[in-house]
């Protein structure tokens, strides 16, 4: 692949407003939910995770954590990962690229240390974590289990 095309396919990468997330949003408001997107959330600083080889690029930013959704009336974050961003093991889609292989393997390893430590941070607030994967959202009937847990908030 040229330096171009893949300076192309790398600029069609979104971070908000994916088609995993829009998904998920569609089955909250079918269900009568109501949410708050990218919601700062402040938590204590700490720059790493205590037990990670990999060293985490900004850590927990300026002290908060920016969930895809939040429920603030059930204190419930969701957060919608891509499956190959996020390490989704076991999963397809969780590949790592042979070119830079080592770079490509801190770069994903970071991503998923510093999930597990936004995580651990805002369970130390009370807040219920839900983590969506983005082949969950492919098929209507993968949404199945969440559309459940989500029924089970509600009463």
């Amino acid at each position: 692949m040229t330096k171009d095309r893949r300076s192309w396919n790398m600029s069609r990468i979104r971070g908000k407003d994916t088609k995993p997330e829009k998904r998920v949003r569609s089955l909250l408001h079918r269900l009568g939910f109501r949410y708050r997107l990218n919601v700062k959330i402040p938590i204590a600083k700490r720059t790493s995770h205590p037990t990670s080889p990999v060293p985490l690029r900004g850590g927990v930013r300026g002290g908060f954590v920016r969930p895809d959704i939040v429920l603030p009336k059930y204190k419930t974050v969701i957060f919608v990962h891509g499956c190959f961003w996020h390490r989704h093991r076991g999963c397809k889609n969780c590949t790592t690229p042979t070119n830079r292989r080592q770079w490509w393997i801190a770069k994903l390893e970071g991503n998923a240390a510093r999930d597990k430590l936004h995580q651990r941070a805002l369970r130390k607030l009370g807040w219920r974590i839900l983590v969506v994967w983005e082949c969950q959202t492919e098929k209507a009937k993968a949404l199945e289990p969440l559309e459940r847990m989500l029924a089970h908030l509600q009463h």
